[in-house]
């Protein structure tokens, strides 16, 4: 797995514009290029939205060359509204779903999408992702935490089966050093650092007092909250960036520079983004 992947949630139309497959080609073509080799997705980024234009490109490209990293548990119902379902069933139409759209056999990584503890405890849930992973639907098995964290979940993380955990983790964010890294070190679990830029705001691109237009998700965000992490974010540039250093690449570097960290997922919009991204793995 390349130390840099391709976060798609962009894709779904969530983050202030939709994307052409022709764009989507240029990203995944400049990734190839840079030698990444990850692309995560969910079956929520739109519905299957995300993994449609993924699936597209790779039913033109060599599918063996990437590792497929989607997720289940949501149902895309508009902007930044999602129904849950983690039933069994439920699942299983899910995995079917996105299968079809990814226009693949098996999915690499196949992920618990920020579900609660009582949902992330059905043995019926984790029977019937093990049946389809016996079945060769699914290689590997993960939970994606939820953003407000959950330690239950990456301390039982491998006795359901799952082999990798992705949490949100960056400069303004360093709750899974405390809450999850020790679980993963133990059990060696994969760690796939989510938000690694902060959704931006560890970008260099904005400053304190930015705001964020309808239809993009950071408009959604806590705008006191907001407020004190571009606060933040502009006092790490002063601080801690190094002179000629775009802060971008400092961002996902720190990442990576923790040992327990296997890959960073940030987001890109454009070639020139996944260039620079890439820049930062082969420095860390």
């Amino acid at each position: 797995m390349s130390v840099i992947g391709v976060g798609t949630w962009q894709l779904g139309g969530e983050w202030g514009r939709s994307f052409w497959q022709f764009e989507v080609d240029g990203i995944l073509d400049e990734a190839a290029e840079q030698g990444i080799n990850l692309i995560d997705t969910a079956e929520c980024y739109g519905d299957h939205v995300s993994e449609s234009l993924i699936g597209d490109y790779l039913a033109r490209h060599d599918r063996s060359r990437w590792i497929v990293a989607t997720k289940f548990g949501h149902q895309f119902n508009g902007f930044m509204r999602r129904t849950d379902d983690f039933s069994a069933a439920g699942v299983r139409l899910q995995l079917e779903a996105s299968l079809r759209a990814l226009r693949v056999e098996m999915i690499d990584i196949y992920q618990f999408h920020s579900g609660s503890d009582e949902l992330f405890r059905s043995e019926s849930l984790w029977k019937t992702l093990d049946e389809q992973k016996c079945a060769g639907k699914i290689r590997h098995l993960g939970v994606s935490i939820l953003g407000k964290g959950s330690e239950t979940q990456a301390r039982e993380a491998r006795a359901v089966g799952a082999e990798v955990l992705q949490v949100v983790y960056n400069r303004l964010d360093r709750r899974p050093e405390r809450m999850y890294f020790p679980h993963a070190q133990r059990d060696g679990l994969g760690i796939l650092a989510r938000v690694p830029l902060a959704s931006g705001l560890l970008s260099g691109k904005y400053r304190p007092g930015a705001a964020f237009p309808a239809g993009d998700f950071r408009s959604t965000l806590d705008p006191e909250k907001l407020q004190r992490d571009l606060d933040e974010a502009g006092r790490l540039l002063a601080a801690e960036v190094p002179d000629g250093v775009p802060m971008a690449q400092w961002a996902l570097r720190w990442c990576l520079s923790n040992p327990v960290v296997t890959a960073v997922i940030p987001g890109c919009k454009d070639p020139a983004q996944v260039r620079s991204n890439a820049a930062a793995g082969s420095a860390a």
